[in-house]
């Protein structure tokens, strides 16, 4: 999955509806969305009523959006508090910290790197 990523058309075009710009609901921004949604946690089932119209398109992208930003610093923050806590030998707050972040994060591709750093961490004291 990671290796077909590619969100900024998403950031990009959620960053021109932050500035006032209106969106333009064609078929590929359709298909846009519906693909970001499922990469984002997102269910068909949530985001197919989303895409009935501009406005709630709108909100879908900047949902999309929101989720790719703060997933991404939360676990790049984590990530680096884990490192600190694993060069001090701390490895029970380091694994902690992939724990913090699977409590609370939706976004498949992030909660696999958490997933892999813990399994990582595992045969550590």
């Amino acid at each position: 999955m990671s290796d077909d990523l590619d969100w900024t058309p998403v950031r990009a075009l959620a960053r021109r509806i932050r500035e006032g710009e209106h969106l333009t609901l064609t078929n590929d921004v359709r298909g846009l969305l519906e693909r970001t949604a499922s990469e984002v946690g997102i269910s068909q089932t949530d985001a197919a009523p989303a895409l009935a119209g501009v406005e709630t398109a709108e909100a879908l992208l900047l949902e999309c959006a929101k989720r790719i930003k703060e997933g991404s610093d939360r676990l790049m923050d984590a990530l680096y508090r884990a490192k600190r806590y694993r060069l001090a030998g701390d490895f029970d707050n380091a694994r902690q910290e992939m724990r913090d972040v699977l409590a609370v994060e939706v976004v498949p591709h992030y909660r696999e790197i958490a997933e892999s750093q813990l399994e990582d961490m595992a045969d550590e004291p």
